[in-house]
C-alpha cells in the first residue's frame, strides 16, 4: 500500500500530533549536520476524528471514488438507533426509519423498490454480512454502539465485497482492546416513547493479547401504536499479537430482539393521525422477533515487507418468528470465507499496489409458513429450503504514472446459485445459476496538501434474490434476470484553511432494474426487471470550522444529495422518474463547543414532494424536521446529552413503498415520521 508522503504526515497527526502545529525546516547538504531549534507546537486534536478513524479514512481514500468513514464519536452524544440515526453526515446515503431500526436504505436508487428490508447494498461487520447468501437482509442486528468506526463504500467503489450490488457496502468494525475509546464505559440513556437503553463495555489488553467485550439493552413502547420494542445484544473481540504486523482474532456477537410492526398508513392516515397503527398489523399482530449468533476466526499476517493477507472464517445463525399476513418461521445458516493478499512494491520502477481476494459463502434458510390467526399459528400452509452459494473472486491495482497520479484497474468475477425446493409441493422445486464480471477502471490524483481528485468507470450486476424468484402463484421461477449497471463518477476531496469537501458527480445507466411494487397492504410485494433506467445524482458534503480560538470552535457541517432516478423510454412509463427517493434532501448542523459544553441545532429537509407510484400520480410531500443536541461534561469522566429531536412537531412522511399506479393500486404504503421528542443521556468512563 503506497501512501503519499502528506497522507503519511495527516496519519502522524491523527495518531496523536496535534493538527494546528507549524513546522519549518531548510534543506542542507547531505554532509551537514542537521540542527533543529526547539520547537513549541499548540493545538488539539479533533475528538471525533480518532486515530484508529483517521487510519481508515486514509486507507479508504486509495479508492478512486466516493467512500467514507464515520467514527463512534461523531454519534456517541446522540440515540442512535439504527443506520439513519450514524449516516446522515455522509452525502448520498438515504437511510430513513420505518419502524425500530428497519429503515429504508438506499445509496444511488439502490433498492427502489423494496418495501422491506434491504437489498442493494451489502451491510457486514468484520467482513461478516448481515445479508442472507442470496443477497437479502435487515437490519435488526446491527449494533451502533459495537462498531468503533463505519466504512461506506457507494456503488462499484465495494470492490472488495465483490461487485454484486448497485449500491455498495457498509461495514461496521468492532473495537479492540488496543483502540476502543475508553478502558470501561457505562453509558444510560432514556426518553419520549417510554425508551431506555443500557450499554456497557471494556477494554483489556495483557501484553500482545487484548480483549473488547460490550453488551446493549433496550426498551421501548414507540411513538406509534403496536410498536413496542425489546432486545439484548452482546459483543466479543478477543485478539494475540505474534509479532508486528500479525495476528489472530476472534469475534463473537449474539441478539435476541423483539419488534412490533405498527405498519403503513394512508397518506390521510399519516398526516391526521400518525400515531395509529395499520388495522391488519393489530388485528393480526404483525412482529419481527429473532434470535442470532455469529462468530468468525480472522487474522491479518504481514508476510514480508511487500506482502500482507487478511482473511477469515465464520458463520452465522438466526432464528426467526415473523407474524405478517402469514406467520413465517425460519431458520438461517449461513457461513463463508475471506480472504485477501495486498502488495505493495514497483512495476517498471513505478510505484504501485494491488489487492486480490475472494469471499466464498453459502446460506440455507428453512421456512415454514401458517396461516395468521390473530398472530398464532394456523395450518401449515408452506415448507421450503432455499440454498444460495455464492463466490466472488475480485483484484484491483495502482499505478502511480507520477508521484501524484495513479491508474487504477480491476474488476471482479462473481458466480451464484439459487436451490428451492418446496417440501409440500415438489413440482414447484426450481433452480437457476448466475455469473458475470465486473470491470473496472479508475484515476486518483493528490497534490502535495493531500486534496484529492478521482474518476471511474465500474460495472456492477445484481442477481434476484429468492423473493424476486419465487412468487405465488407461479410453478417456477419468475423468469427475472440479473440487474446489471455501468456508472460513470467523477468527484473531488479534501481540505483547504477552515473548508474540507467531500463530492462525487455521478450517472448510471440500468438494465433490467429489479423494480418492486405493493398491489396490497397485506400482499408481498411483486418483483420485475424494467427496462432501460438512468439513475444520476450529486452527493456533496461541507464543512466550515466558521471560528476557533483555543477550545472553542463554531463548525458548519452540511450535506446534500440530488438523486434523479428514471425510466430511459420505458413502453408504460416513458421518462417518468422513479418513486420514493427524494429528489433533494439536505442535512445541516451547526455546532458550538466550548470545551466543557457544546450545543448543536440543525435541520433535516426534503424540499420537493417525492413520487410514490411508477405513473407519476401520486406524490409523498416534502418537510423539514429541526432537531437540537446538547452536552456538557461534568467532570473528564462524566458527561451528559440532550438529544431532542421534531422540535416543531412537524407531521410529515419519513418515506415509503412503490405501488405501480395510485389511481388504482393501495396507496396504505405511507410511513409516518416521528413527532416531537427528546432524550437524555449519562456516559461514565473510567
Amino acid at each position: 500500500m503506497f501512501i503519499s508522503p502528506v497522507s503519511a504526515i495527516a496519519l502522524m497527526l491523527a495518531a496523536g500530533a496535534p493538527q494546528d502545529a507549524a513546522y519549518l525546516t531548510h534543506l542542507t547538504a547531505p554532509d551537514e549536520p542537521v540542527v533543529l531549534a526547539d520547537v513549541v507546537i499548540a493545538g488539539r486534536r479533533d475528538p471525533l476524528a480518532p486515530a484508529v478513524a483517521a487510519r481508515a479514512r486514509a486507507e479508504v481514500q486509495e479508492t478512486p471514488g466516493a467512500v467514507a468513514v464515520v467514527s463512534r464519536e461523531q454519534y456517541a452524544d446522540h440515540m442512535a438507533m439504527h443506520l439513519g440515526d450514524a449516516l446522515h453526515t455522509v452525502p448520498g446515503v438515504y437511510a430513513e426509519k420505518r419502524w425500530g431500526e428497519e429503515v429504508r436504505l438506499s445509496i444511488r436508487g439502490s433498492g427502489v423498490g423494496n418495501s422491506s428490508h434491504n437489498r442493494g447494498v451489502v451491510l457486514a461487520q468484520d467482513g461478516v454480512p448481515f445479508n442472507q447468501a442470496d443477497g437479502f437482509g435487515d437490519f435488526q442486528e446491527i449494533d451502533l454502539l459495537s462498531a468503533r468506526y463505519i466504512e461506506v463504500f457507494k456503488g462499484g467503489n465495494a470492490i472488495r465485497f465483490g461487485g454484486a450490488t448497485m449500491g455498495g457496502a457498509i461495514q461496521l468494525n468492532t473495537p479492540t482492546g488496543r483502540d476502543a475509546p475508553e478502558r470501561n464505559e457505562v453509558r444510560l440513556e432514556a426518553g419520549s416513547f417510554g425508551t431506555w437503553r443500557a450499554h456497557g463495555e471494556m477494554a483489556r489488553e495483557w501484553g500482545d493479547t487484548d480483549l473488547w467485550a460490550g453488551v446493549s439493552v433496550l426498551g421501548a413502547d414507540g411513538w406509534r401504536d403496536h410498536s413496542v420494542q425489546a432486545s439484548q445484544r452482546l459483543s466479543l473481540n478477543a485478539g494475540h499479537r505474534f509479532g508486528d504486523g500479525r495476528e489472530v482474532r476472534v469475534l463473537l456477537s449474539a441478539a435476541d430482539i423483539e419488534n412490533e410492526i405498527p405498519g403503513a398508513l394512508t397518506l390521510t392516515q399519516a398526516l391526521e393521525n400518525p400515531t395509529a397503527a395499520a388495522a391488519a398489523n393489530v388485528a393480526k399482530d404483525y412482529r419481527r422477533d429473532m434470535t442470532s449468533l455469529r462468530g468468525s476466526v480472522q487474522t491479518r499476517w504481514r508476510l514480508d515487507e511487500a506482502w500482507s493477507f487478511e482473511g477469515g472464517l465464520y458463520a452465522a445463525a438466526k432464528d426467526l418468528d415473523h407474524p405478517i399476513s402469514v406467520v413465517i418461521d425460519q431458520q438461517s445458516r449461513n457461513v463463508g470465507a475471506f480472504g485477501r493478499l495486498d502488495w505493495t512494491g514497483k512495476l517498471g520502477g513505478l510505484n504501485a499496489d494491488l489487492f486480490v481476494g475472494a469471499w466464498l459463502r453459502d446460506g440455507r434458510l428453512d421456512g415454514l409458513t401458517f396461516q395468521n390467526n390473530a398472530g398464532w399459528r394456523g395450518a401449515l400452509t408452506g415448507d421450503n429450503t432455499q440454498r444460495a452459494t455464492a463466490a466472488d473472486v475480485f483484484a484491483e491495482g495502482r499505478l502511480f504514472v507520477t508521484g501524484r497520479l495513479a491508474m487504477v484497474a480491476g474488476g471482479s468475477w462473481g458466480w451464484t446459485t439459487r436451490d428451492y425446493a418446496d417440501h409440500l409441493n415438489p413440482s414447484r422445486d426450481a433452480s437457476k445459476d448466475f455469473e458475470w464480471f465486473a470491470p473496472r477502471v479508475g484515476l486518483l490524483w493528490e497534490d502535495d496538501a493531500g486534496r484529492q481528485l478521482f474518476a471511474n468507470l465500474t460495472r456492477s450486476v445484481e442477481p434476484p434474490h429468492f423473493s424476486a424468484l419465487v412468487q405465488t402463484p407461479y410453478p417456477d421461477f419468475v423468469p427475472v434476470e440479473a440487474q446489471e449497471a455501468w456508472t460513470v463518477e467523477i468527484g473531488a476531496r479534501g481540505r483547504k484553511g477552515p473548508l474540507s469537501w467531500d463530492i462525487a458527480l455521478y450517472r448510471m445507466a440500468v438494465e433490467n432494474e429489479l423494480l418492486t411494487f405493493l398491489t396490497a397492504p397485506d400482499i408481498p410485494a411483486a418483483t420485475f426487471n424494467a427496462g432501460d433506467t438512468v439513475h444520476q445524482g450529486l452527493e456533496a458534503g461541507l464543512d466550515w470550522m466558521i471560528w476557533r480560538d483555543g477550545e472553542r470552535r463554531l463548525k458548519l457541517h452540511q450535506t446534500w444529495a440530488w438523486t434523479d432516478l428514471r425510466f430511459d423510454g420505458d413502453p408504460h412509463y416513458g421518462v417518468g422518474r422513479l418513486p420514493v427517493i427524494p429528489e433533494h434532501h439536505y442535512h445541516a448542523e451547526l455546532s458550538y463547543d466550548a470545551g466543557r459544553w457544546s450545543i448543536a441545532p440543525s435541520v433535516q429537509w426534503t424540499p420537493k414532494d417525492s413520487w410514490v407510484d411508477y405513473a407519476n400520480t401520486l406524490k409523498s410531500p416534502g418537510y423539514a424536521v429541526w432537531s437540537l443536541n446538547a452536552t456538557l461534561a461534568v467532570t473528564p469522566g462524566i458527561k451528559l446529552f440532550l438529544d431532542a429531536r421534531n422540535l416543531t412537531d412537524e407531521r410529515y412522511i419519513a418515506n415509503a413503498s412503490a405501488v405501480t399506479d395510485a389511481r388504482v393500486a393501495s396507496t396504505a404504503v405511507f410511513w409516518p415520521g416521528e413527532g416531537r421528542s427528546a432524550f437524555v443521556g449519562l456516559r461514565t468512563s473510567f
